[in-house]
């Protein structure tokens, strides 16, 4: 080869390398935990990977980050984290734990070029929130009775009574039940009692357990009536509560109800997973208040278990079975949907949800392709969705009952299904379910155009 030639070739290698390692080297901005990572993990990460969080594992601190980052890495490039278990191509709801490509590809490059912390000041804003509240900080904060769980890994189920005083009537948009110890409050539902300025609400007994022998003795001790011995005025389902789940807040004028200033929470069957330590449950009710009386009440249809639809066929899994069952409903009236929950237990597989209107156009609602127990959200819609009245609302459930599938609580594998023998209370994380709620309002020309995400 021709030496000038040759000298030609190897100078122009030489600058195209020195040009491709400017453009990566100096081209490219440094990443930084502070001011690129920290607001992905605190927005997708730390609601439930803090203390007293759903998680494991703490996601707070730059060290906390930095010494899995090649763990969140691999499960964000997977589709792992953040956890939606809602196939996001049949429908869309608010607030969808998604990490977008961008985002991905900075942890990627985070977790593999260093680390770097950057101005750790920086996180304080980020970080002035309080855990487990995605409702931003409650106008009053409620404490729950504290329950001591004993560490005989068995279920329990209480009912807890939750008085509160204030000094005038409030109207309120949304009550959040912020679980004290998340990894074994399976669920909680609560309504609540509207006492007349004569009645105290603290009196009588706080706690009782409803699989108590002497249960209706214990329940007459919670004093639960007006002191002239009235029934207080009640509201249905003031909040409610499963693993994984966050607080749900319409726009002002839809939803919610008037706090008396003298009243109780009763959580009804709330449900203790089995627990190997000794622990006391200190958990608490986040009030939000409103500031107009609700123009738009809302209502609950709940399908399956314990609802108004029957399961078919019935709810119980043979060993080595897998099998699919449903449960529909006609609705007679035009009906906006609003926030929808589906609920199993651990041998739960799949689960969809439609409703077929009379012309026989589909209506999607929720497909959940592969279940996931520790993952069970309120699922809100962006907008509201009209289901017109003649239209058939229908769910479709998988279960597998076999030594297959991981979660199955049994080895070898059991019959598993609903329980009957408490009028279908107090189901045991062994036992299992199927359940669809619904909750709506009546339907009103231009619902469809409601923004469910605006204040």
């Amino acid at each position: 080869m021709n030496p000038l030639k040759f000298q030609k070739q190897l100078l122009l290698a030489v600058l195209s390398s020195l040009t491709s390692f400017c453009l990566v080297s100096c081209g490219e901005k440094e990443l930084t935990f502070s001011k690129d990572i920290a607001p992905i993990v605190y927005k997708n990460c730390t609601p439930c990977h803090q203390p007293n969080g759903g998680a494991p594992f703490n996601l707070i601190s730059y060290t906390d980050v930095a010494k899995r980052a090649k763990t969140i890495a691999f499960v964000t490039r997977t589709g792992y984290m953040p956890p939606w278990p809602a196939d996001r191509l049949y429908t869309h709801f608010l607030n969808e734990r998604l990490l977008s490509e961008s985002e991905i590809e900075l942890i990627q490059k985070w977790a593999t070029t260093g680390k770097s912390a950057g101005d750790t000041n920086q996180l304080k804003p980020m970080l002035s929130y309080k855990r487990q509240s995605v409702l931003g900080p409650p106008d009053l904060v409620i404490d729950v009775p504290p329950v001591t769980i004993e560490n005989n890994n068995t279920d329990r189920f209480y009912l807890i009574k939750i008085p509160y005083q204030i000094k005038q009537a409030q109207y309120v948009k949304s009550v959040e039940f912020v679980a004290g110890q998340p990894s074994i409050v399976h669920h909680a539902n609560g309504h609540l009692l509207l006492y007349d300025q004569l009645t105290n609400p603290f009196a009588g007994k706080r706690i009782i357990e409803t699989n108590d022998s002497h249960f209706l003795a214990q329940f007459n001790r919670l004093e639960l009536l007006n002191a002239n011995g009235t029934k207080p005025e009640r509201i249905h389902s003031a909040f409610n509560y499963l693993p994984g789940s966050f607080g749900v807040k319409y726009p002002n004028g839809i939803g919610g109800f008037i706090l008396s200033p003298n009243g109780t929470f009763i959580a009804n069957d709330i449900h203790y997973g089995p627990s190997k330590k000794a622990l006391i449950d200190s958990s608490k009710l986040y009030v939000y208040f409103a500031d107009k009386k609700p123009e738009r009440p809302t209502f609950e249809i709940m399908l399956g278990t314990n609802g108004v639809a029957p399961i078919v066929p019935p709810l119980q899994i043979a060993p080595n079975a897998i099998s699919k069952h449903i449960t529909e409903l006609t609705i007679y009236n035009d009906i906006s949907v609003l926030t929808i929950n589906p609920h199993m237990h651990l041998i739960g597989q799949q689960f969809k949800a439609y409703a077929l209107k009379p012309n026989g156009d589909t209506v999607r609602l929720i497909k959940i392709p592969q279940w996931q127990f520790r993952w069970q959200y309120f699922y809100t819609f962006t907008k509201p969705v009209k289901i017109p009245k003649g239209s058939i609302i229908r769910v479709e459930a998988v279960f597998d009952n076999t030594i297959k599938n991981p979660n199955n609580p049994f080895n070898p594998p059991q019959l598993i299904g609903e329980r009957n023998d408490h009028g279908g209370a107090s189901m045991r994380t062994t036992d299992e379910m199927l359940q669809f709620i619904l909750t709506y309002m009546p339907y009103q020309k231009g619902d469809e155009l409601i923004d469910l995400g605006g204040k």
